[in-house]
């Protein structure tokens, strides 16, 4: 699984015999259908697949030369998802299929993901997952059947939310698609419950295996409900997360003293792709 606006349209090619003749040719019709029929499922099991954590059917479904959007191959993909696994093992996926292109032993598929979760961590601070990315998988046919050889994450967005912050309408900005090596703003926008003390922070840092843990610098949620932070997307031509945290806290006064206590917390992750400098399309997703 991988876990939004980009059409991409792919002519269906009939066989130049059959447009020549101007004849219906229902053997290549229920071909074509075969195919289509086993791209759905190929992609239905996988979700089946994810649901049930079955870890070796799910990689079955990926060719060996597998790469991704975000250039990462079969082996480390296989990681990724054990670790998404072994730290959530309750995550329930689902696949809409878009739409499907087929010409010869080739296809492409436009897909809407999503994922929920509850992340229990006690009782009070409690948590929700959810997920939702827009896809493209690129498909080869082999002799055992389609695999998937690669996919591209067009945009996704991950909110995590515990505790009181699970009421929260967490909205983060930033491009969908920037030059490497270019300034852009993101931007944080949500209403804090009354009586709280919001403190929340953007961070951002490049896709990669192991992800390493942005930087975070927290400060007081400012009174117009809105926090923006400039950035300059990496060299590397690698794509980049922003990553929103909020806390709330409520201050108790007791034999003259202040004590904080954490009320909930959560994050907002979206996915910002990045682009060689001479591709100047741009385009700017809120969550």
């Amino acid at each position: 699984m991988k876990k939004k606006l980009l059409i991409l349209i792919f002519a269906i090619f009939l066989s130049p015999a059959v447009n020549a003749a101007g004849n219906f040719d229902l053997f290549k019709l229920h071909l074509f259908h075969d195919d289509t029929r086993e791209i759905k499922s190929l992609l239905h099991s996988q979700v089946k697949y994810a649901n049930k954590t079955n870890f070796n059917k799910f990689i079955s479904t990926f060719s060996n030369d597998y790469i991704n959007g975000d250039g990462f191959d079969i082996d480390v993909y296989s990681k990724l998802v054990k670790d998404v696994w072994e730290t959530y093992d309750n995550i329930e996926y689902d696949v809409k299929i878009k739409d499907i292109a087929i010409k010869d032993d080739t296809a492409v598929v436009k897909v809407i993901e999503t994922s929920f979760a509850y992340i229990p961590v006690s009782q009070k601070l409690d948590g929700i997952l959810k997920s939702q990315s827009d896809s493209v998988y690129y498909l080869r046919k082999f002799n055992s059947g389609w695999k998937v050889s690669s996919d591209e994450v067009l945009s996704e967005s991950t909110t995590m939310l515990y505790g009181d912050a699970k009421g929260l309408d967490l909205k983060l900005t930033a491009p969908e698609k920037i030059q490497a090596g270019a300034e852009y703003t993101a931007s944080l926008e949500f209403t804090p419950p009354e009586d709280v003390i919001a403190i929340a922070s953007i961070a951002s840092d490049k896709v990669e295996y192991p992800q390493k843990q942005p930087k975070e610098v927290f400060r007081k949620f400012p009174e117009d409900n809105i926090l923006e932070r400039l950035f300059v997307s990496n060299t590397d031509n690698k794509n980049e997360y922003v990553v929103a945290s909020v806390g709330l806290t409520k201050a108790d006064v007791e034999d003259l003293s202040i004590k904080l206590s954490l009320t909930g917390f959560g994050y907002k992750i979206i996915r910002v792709n990045v682009v060689p400098a001479d591709d100047e399309e741009k385009d700017v997703k809120t969550e």
